[in-house]
């Protein structure tokens, strides 16, 4: 009987000792999670190198929203782009070939088509069509995301890490070992 109330003993020892384990991981992981917004909410907003990119959200060629912070735990470049732009077009398959290569790595472009430059949106779906693009596009209908992103030569890029943080801008075309060092600038720079 002794022997028995000694095993009670130790697994209700084992099983309060699991349960302040449990809580004591899981409180320390909600502080963890609240430093970490403290710390990204203490980040100016801006376009400076340093700062939290400015979130806004735009509707893609179907319609559906696309909003800014929805990628946010990736590396991001951020494209601006329009479709008469000879720089773009050239820029657009080392886009697509980054894209088809860094997506499994938490990486993504989102390509905002200055719609309200364009002379209609069918030249939007025509020159995604022709370069087969795949990745994430929204459509700044009214220039205000573009306004806002003080963009004034084609392409503009710029470059966020997971936090939503510039890494980079880069004003003009880019190529894919651009794109490649940006990337890894970006990931490094959690």
């Amino acid at each position: 009987m002794k022997k028995n109330w000694i095993a009670i003993l130790v697994l209700l020892g084992l099983i309060g000792w699991g349960a302040y384990d449990y809580f004591d991981k899981a409180d320390a992981k909600k502080q963890s999670a609240e430093d970490t917004a403290e710390e990204e909410a203490s980040i100016p907003i801006g376009l400076k190198v340093g700062n939290r990119a400015p979130d806004f959200t735009l509707q893609n060629l179907v319609g559906e929203e696309v909003q800014l912070a929805d990628f946010r735990g990736k590396t991001v470049l951020l494209n601006f782009w329009a479709s008469w732009c000879p720089p773009c077009r050239i820029e657009m398959p080392h886009m697509e070939k980054f894209y088809a290569e860094y997506a499994d790595k938490d990486a993504v472009v989102l390509a905002v088509n200055m719609t309200h430059l364009e002379d209609g949106q069918e030249n939007v779906v025509d020159f995604l069509e022709s370069f087969g693009s795949t990745f994430p596009h929204a459509l700044d209908v009214t220039g205000r995301v573009t306004d806002q992103y003080q963009v004034v030569a084609y392409p503009t890029t710029y470059v966020l890490n997971a936090k939503g943080v510039i890494t980079q801008r880069f004003q003009g075309a880019i190529d894919y070992n651009m794109m490649k060092e940006a990337y890894s600038r970006a990931a490094n720079n959690r």
